[in-house]
């Protein structure tokens, strides 16, 4: 598996980091995150577009594009305190989502073996399936939780008459048994989807999903408290998928399946942060920016943060010092 480099635009790292090859093992000894992007928008049901998602996460961002972003509320460089490399775009053909998913899986399983957090840039959600799988490989099925920002279940059954779909990763991890549905955490569902039948489902797994309704009454800062506790009971590692989609459409308008009344951009962000700081995160996607549909790169530049919030986090959960948000910015 040579590196491809960028399936479709110019072939560019995320913000200037180093390049390496997901065929080269060398290339990546030693990283702490190797960024893969999955260019793939095959299991869409609605709008299209999220193939042009990774090089729009790589890209968007008005700073110079030179490997470095100090974060000013953790004092860290999450491209230089972590070593940051870019493996470019996993070849994934348009039209064969089965090959396209275990061609994800295999270089997030290699990311894995090495040692590296692999950060996947999607792509639709169907590729949660490929990226989570990857990781329980190595770690052993059943060991990792997942913490799933979206606004929708993705626990669909079967779909347009396919097991594969954006709207179905989750119960296909499941039911593969690489992640147990007592330690699969959802934040942000909201809207008219799925139905009950789904819904059934889920609570026979032991699913725990925090509507948007539960998220605004109890506050998103107890629902994630609640949350982390299970995710970290008897399991070894969280894996993070984040679809741009929970937030409001206000926030990303740039995503295939828009559903009113969610998370803010702000909201989300330190979400993220706080899985990151506060959790041992093994493994992450970022998916559903679809460039197409975005309106003056808010959802493009959205999706870059919570990379960059996510990589300052881990940067800084490595330093063992604790922070206090409420300190005056210099002091920290």
């Amino acid at each position: 598996m040579a590196r491809y480099g960028a399936q479709f635009g110019p072939d560019v790292t995320f913000l200037g980091v180093r390049r390496c090859d997901i065929g080269d093992a060398a290339s990546y000894a030693g990283a702490d995150v190797v960024i893969l992007g999955a260019p793939f928008d095959g299991g869409t049901s609605h709008r299209p577009g999220t193939r042009f998602g990774p090089h729009a996460i790589r890209t968007t961002d008005y700073l110079p594009h030179d490997g470095s972003r100090p974060s000013l509320a953790l004092r860290v460089d999450g491209l230089r305190d972590l070593r940051v490399l870019d493996a470019g775009d996993v070849e994934m053909p348009p039209g064969d989502i089965e090959t396209a998913l275990a061609r994800l899986a295999t270089a997030v399983e290699r990311v894995r073996r090495s040692g590296a957090i692999p950060l996947v840039l999607g792509g639709d959600h169907s590729i949660a399936f490929a990226d989570a799988r990857g990781v329980a490989e190595v770690l052993g099925y059943g060991r990792v939780s997942m913490i799933h920002f979206d606004a929708h279940a993705d626990t669909g059954d079967i779909e347009f008459g396919s097991l594969w779909g954006h709207g179905q990763p989750m119960r296909r991890l499941i039911e593969s048994g690489a992640l147990r549905g007592d330690r699969f955490l959802q934040i942000g569902l909201r809207g008219y989807w799925p139905g009950p039948a789904t819904l059934d489902w889920m609570a026979a797994q032991g699913m725990r999903s925090y509507e948007m309704t539960e998220i605004v009454h109890r506050g998103p800062t107890a629902c994630l408290t609640e949350a982390f506790a299970t995710a970290v009971d008897d399991c070894d590692g969280v894996f993070l998928s984040v679809d741009i989609d929970v937030c409001d459409p206000g926030h990303a308008p740039g995503t295939g399946t828009p559903e009113p009344g969610g998370l803010t951009a702000r909201e989300l962000l330190d979400a993220v942060r706080r899985v990151c700081l506060e959790l041992p995160v093994v493994g992450m996607d970022v998916v559903e920016v679809s460039p197409p549909y975005d309106h003056a790169e808010i959802t493009a530049a959205l999706a870059n943060r919570v990379v960059l919030e996510a990589l300052s986090a881990l940067a800084r959960r490595r330093t063992g010092e604790p922070l206090d948000p409420a300190r005056p910015l210099l002091d920290r």
